[in-house]
């Protein structure tokens, strides 16, 4: 019996066959050529095999994981033009008369390792990106075709690591699990698995020559830990472990349909916080009352330039229709910081999360905002739309926003197009600022939602991005609590409500401290809405209001 260690991606139970996944052997030779142009017509060829490739493989993530989750082969696709990539590549053939395999190759190393080596833990995670297309285009110039992963059997995959495009080709009815030695939680794999509820653990620190296929064992998220060959007596104990997981779910499917209302009466809504389009179908399985947070961006990732009006239109207006009356709250675009996209041009910053994103380039750049305000508005004569935005920090802020708004207002009526001039118009409160003159900010907007993720960091000035301040981020922090508070009293006061869309939402240790202090709405990921359900249902609040918010306030 072996015991290892790792890092949870996705917290499930699950004991099998382990298949072991080892990358094909191929050695890529240097040799030296004689015609650079005709191997650089090879590189050429082989791109537009690798775009094909990687366009069946959006289409069968879109169906399995959603279009959000699927953007990462978009976004390999859009690596495959990169300019410097493809130069880099040309002019290695060129200069030193070598062949195509070999310079992709040294290619993809060269900038696997700048990524690698990069401080953000975000870009950190596309050298394994960069490594995927490198060798696709490798396998694809040397004739050699993809690993067909869609016919193992139910199995416990171990694996050095994984990319998206071998994540994806898997049947996930067949996956029991992920178990890797490298990767990152950031990774796209490490996504990919959190959409397809599959238990995961990466780097855990094994010799993947003492494991082998056919091997039997348990992987636990929960407690990290992966087993092979266990013995009896942990067969039984996982035996019995995941058969009262699989009682959970099932308690959990009963309460769809449900109130979410306290044991003594008190009401709130739970919403569901999703990336595109795709994901509204997890929205609807896990019956949320509503999106409380739809990140507009995705819309805008994974393309070469920005998306149309009729484009951000048609993605809106089918994501009300779906939602049938239920409210669908947007986000307005969030580019900046830690969501970067080239053909925004947007300038190198030391401190890009207090620097030019989100609302501020939106006000700076008004074309953008008005053209999405114009999408939003056109989508709202089709459903509950409210709009949201994000990064606001002062008043003057929320008064130019309404007038832009009403003046796009203005064209439309001008133009005969319909929209709901009742439409409700909502700030996100994640910096201190915006909680501090939240009495002020409540006399101008229809609601408030709490981006508990960035709050947080601004609050405690920790890099929410930075693997070494992991120990000083502080989620249950006093002071970031007592500004949640101070929204919430000066949002009633004013008549309006007051959410939480952040991961604090789904925080099963907060919601009773929510609950005492008022909060009208939680967001949170789809698969969160019936576990928080259950906790609400659990929950008596009225009588201990005062002890419950002195113990965290």
């Amino acid at each position: 019996m072996q015991s290892y260690q790792g890092k949870s991606v996705y917290k499930g139970i699950a004991m099998g066959p382990v298949v072991v996944l080892k990358k094909n052997d191929y050695q890529v030779k240097r040799t030296r050529i004689e015609d650079p142009e005709a191997e650089i017509k090879r590189v050429d060829e082989a791109l537009e095999k690798s775009k094909e490739q990687l366009q069946k493989l959006y289409d069968k993530a879109v169906q399995e994981v959603g279009e959000a989750s699927a953007a990462i082969f978009e976004v390999h696709q859009m690596m495959l033009e990169d300019d410097d990539y493809l130069e880099a590549i040309q002019n290695t053939i060129r200069t030193e008369q070598i062949n195509a395999e070999y310079a992709v190759a040294a290619t993809g190393d060269n900038f696997a390792e700048m990524f690698a080596s990069m401080d953000d833990d975000y870009m950190k995670a596309r050298s394994a990106d960069i490594k995927d297309i490198s060798e696709r285009l490798v396998r694809n110039l040397s004739g050699q075709d993809d690993a067909d992963l869609s016919s193992i059997e139910p199995s416990i995959i171990v694996a050095d690591d994984l990319s998206p495009s071998e994540t994806v080709q898997m049947d996930k009815d067949k996956i029991l699990a992920f178990v890797t030695v490298h990767g990152s939680t950031n990774s796209h794999t490490a996504i990919l698995a959190r959409m397809m509820n599959i238990p995961a653990l990466i780097g855990v620190d094994m010799n993947l020559e003492e494991i082998h296929t056919g091997m039997e064992a348990v992987v636990d998220g929960f407690q990290g830990t992966v087993i092979f060959e266990p013995d009896e007596t942990v067969k039984a104990q996982t035996t019995e472990k995941m058969a009262e997981e699989a009682e959970k779910l099932r308690l959990l499917q009963e309460l769809k349909g449900k109130e979410n209302v306290t044991l003594d009466g008190h009401k709130i809504n739970i919403y569901a916080n999703i990336g595109s389009v795709g994901d509204i179908g997890y929205v609807m399985e896990n019956d949320a009352g509503g999106i409380g947070l739809f990140r507009s961006e995705f819309l805008y990732l994974g393309r070469n330039d920005f998306p149309t009006e009729e484009e951000q239109f048609q993605a809106y207006k089918q994501a009300v229709q779906m939602m049938a009356g239920k409210k669908v709250i947007i986000r307005t675009l969030d580019i900046g910081a830690d969501k970067q996209i080239d053909y925004f041009n947007l300038p190198h910053e030391e401190n890009p999360a207090m620097g030019y994103r989100a609302i501020r380039i939106c006000l700076k750049q008004q074309d953008i905002f008005r053209t999405q305000l114009r999408a939003l508005l056109r989508a709202s004569a089709f459903g509950n739309i409210a709009i949201m935005f994000p990064m606001i920090v002062a008043l003057e802020e929320v008064l130019q926003i309404k007038e832009i708004v009403k003046s796009v207002m203005a064209e439309l009526d001008a133009s005969g197009i319909p929209y709901n001039k009742e439409i409700q118009l909502g700030i996100m409160i994640e910096t201190p600022a915006a909680a501090m003159i939240s009495d002020d900010l409540a006399k101008e907007v229809d609601f408030f939602s709490v981006g508990t993720n960035d709050l947080t960091q601004y609050t405690t000035a920790v890099d929410r991005q930075n693997a070494n301040l992991e120990g000083f981020y502080y989620p249950h922090h006093k002071g970031l609590l007592r500004l949640i508070k101070m929204a919430a009293d000066n949002a009633h006061k004013n008549g309006i409500w007051i959410g939480i869309c952040g991961e604090l939402g789904a925080d099963m240790e907060m919601t009773e401290a929510f609950l005492a202090m008022g909060i009208d709405e939680l967001s949170v990921s789809p698969a969160c809405v019936l576990p928080l359900r259950k906790k609400i249902r659990e929950t008596s609040v009225k009588e201990r209001q005062e002890e419950i918010l002195k113990n965290v306030l």
